[in-house]
């Protein structure tokens, strides 16, 4: 059991890094991001939205995963969140190759195929983080 715990905090951790230093990076150069969204062929229309509400949705989702009692919902809003910008991408894609990242921070540097596995990595972190966190809820339901 110890061993799920441990899997659980890496895999809670990682995704609270991964969120606040894309958060941070959105924020800190808020006009950079506000021109990439721009550029997007499929997001244009929500500039305003976006450059606030994807910052913001990532720090939530954070703060989610900090707070035990929330980091189920947490991993799910993380697995739904990453599953989106991997869809995105794949749409983007579609249209033109060179639209720039919008990702901040070294996340920005990736090849968009990387992004697709960077993204892939975490969809898959996040499924067995909710299923790790069902395990440990049905062990603490049998121990009652």
């Amino acid at each position: 059991m110890k061993i799920k715990a441990i899997a659980i905090e890496i895999i809670s951790t990682l995704f609270v890094i991964l969120f606040i230093y894309a958060a941070a990076s959105k924020l800190m150069d808020i006009q950079k991001f506000r021109v990439q969204i721009g550029q997007s062929p499929l997001l244009t229309r929500y500039v305003g939205l976006i450059i606030y509400g994807i910052p913001a949705l990532e720090i939530l989702i954070s703060s989610m995963i900090i707070y035990p009692a929330l980091r189920k919902t947490g991993l799910y809003a993380s697995f739904t969140l990453m599953t989106a910008f991997t869809l995105y991408i794949v749409a983007l894609l579609h249209y033109d190759s060179h639209v720039p990242c919008s990702c901040g921070g070294i996340l920005q540097k990736m090849s968009w195929n990387t992004h697709i596995w960077f993204n892939t990595v975490f969809i898959i972190l996040s499924v067995a983080g909710i299923l790790l966190e069902e395990q440990k809820e049905q062990h603490f339901v049998a121990i009652k």
